[in-house]
């Protein structure tokens, strides 16, 4: 059974104390709570939530990272130092670069496509888009687009074609994109969106290595393994995302802590996508769920592939989805930091993440041969709680009841 759990909460009370919850857990009952004041920002700050198979503690008996949270907190550190970079630098006296019409039509029209493919695939999504500026949204659909493709690598119709050297090209041409050498439409709108916005290439590396991942891992032998996956695959599209979305003027948080808070919005969605799919994975002969966790309930893959709901299934699934939330919860502290024109896709996809776990549970933990999903009115009532709370003061947001 998991044993404790190391929580990142965005805290605005000082510059270099970022704020910790250590939860301690008998059987599947959180029972105690403290709070914990790290000596640096380099000695622990995550996003992350672990079981004690991974969490190390000093002589002091303060967590310390595992090797996936410090590879990841290491990204984070970089990401938002380019951001404080990039404030820092600002002149008045930098002249923009003229751009022919030409380029700027065509550039337009990458961009509109990119909207397109954004509009057809992930519609609410897209509608929260439309309150943003009109240069961060085309930003916002030019990187969607980008992990699309990348994602279709491996999960797309020509996925049985795709080969480690075919992600070696991909990379590269990646590379180029950030040389501002794109190699075709979609390439060039991404391509502009980095080259105005502080965007570190590292995210979009380690995303087409969680495709590696895909290729030539099925199993994941515990929660460690699980979390370096789901923050490739995820993870990363949170830290591509903040420097377009922008942070809020208001806010006192540290930029470091609201791009935690986004990487673990980013854990929690692709928690919930393993949930959600275990039957759908199960029978392309992969599981997604820590082995040693799986086994501490009494369960193997021969169980997984059974598809049978079983009592020990249900403790199981009750187990694994009390993790998703807790990344949610630490995400939503985040949210309220980022710019107030960018929230409300944010609060979107949160919120309607969150609510395919209690679909789970409607279902009594079948996700073998169930789809957990929400309904259209659910969804719409969800848009209408998202804007509220995009544009509510943060103070005010706790008030409301969960959706």
């Amino acid at each position: 059974m998991p044993a404790a759990a190391l929580v990142w909460v965005p805290n605005a009370a000082g510059p270099t104390q970022p704020e910790f919850k250590y939860l301690e857990v008998r059987g599947t009952f959180w029972v105690k709570q403290k709070k914990l004041k790290c000596r640096s920002a380099n000695a622990m700050a995550t996003s992350h939530i672990h079981t004690d198979t991974s969490i190390v503690m000093n002589p002091s008996q303060k967590p310390m990272l595992s090797s996936s949270e410090q590879r990841v907190y290491d990204v984070v550190l970089k990401q938002a130092a380019m951001v404080k970079e990039k404030k820092e630098n600002v002149s008045l006296d930098v002249k923009p670069e003229i751009a022919s019409p030409s380029t700027i039509d065509l550039l337009n029209e990458a961009y509109q496509r990119c909207g397109e493919v954004c509009a057809e695939y992930a519609k609410t999504f897209y509608l929260g888009t439309l309150l943003m500026t009109p240069e961060r949204r085309k930003a916002i659909w030019a990187i969607y687009v980008w992990c699309r493709r990348t994602d279709e690598l491996v999960d797309g119709p020509n996925a049985t074609h795709i080969t480690p050297a075919a992600l070696d090209r991909w990379e590269r041409r990646l590379e180029e994109v950030f040389d501002s050498r794109p190699y075709d439409m979609l390439d060039a709108a991404l391509s502009d969106t980095v080259s105005n916005f502080p965007v570190d290439i590292q995210p979009f590396r380690d995303m087409i290595e969680g495709m590696r991942m895909d290729l030539r891992k099925s199993r994941y032998m515990n929660f460690d393994e699980l979390y370096l996956y789901c923050y490739y695959v995820a993870g990363t599209v949170g830290l591509m995302s903040v420097p377009v979305m922008g942070i809020s003027p208001d806010s006192n948080a540290r930029t470091e802590n609201v791009y935690s808070a986004a990487l673990a919005l980013g854990i929690a969605n692709q928690l919930t996508n393993i949930l959600r799919d275990v039957g759908e994975d199960a029978r392309r002969g992969r599981i997604y769920l820590p082995q040693d966790e799986l086994a501490q309930f009494g369960l193997s893959d021969e169980d997984v592939f059974a598809g049978q709901v079983t009592d020990r299934w249900r403790a199981f699934m009750k187990d694994q989805i009390k993790r998703a939330r807790v990344f949610f919860g630490a995400a939503e502290e985040g949210v309220t930091e980022l710019d107030k024109a960018s929230r409300w896709p944010v609060w979107a996809s949160l919120i309607l993440y969150r609510q395919i776990l209690d679909a789970i549970e409607a279902n009594d933990y079948n996700n073998f041969s169930k789809r957990a999903y929400v309904g259209k009115v659910k969804k719409f009532l969800s848009l209408s709680t998202a804007y509220t709370r995009a544009y509510l003061h943060p103070k005010n947001i706790s008030n409301l009841a969960r959706a």
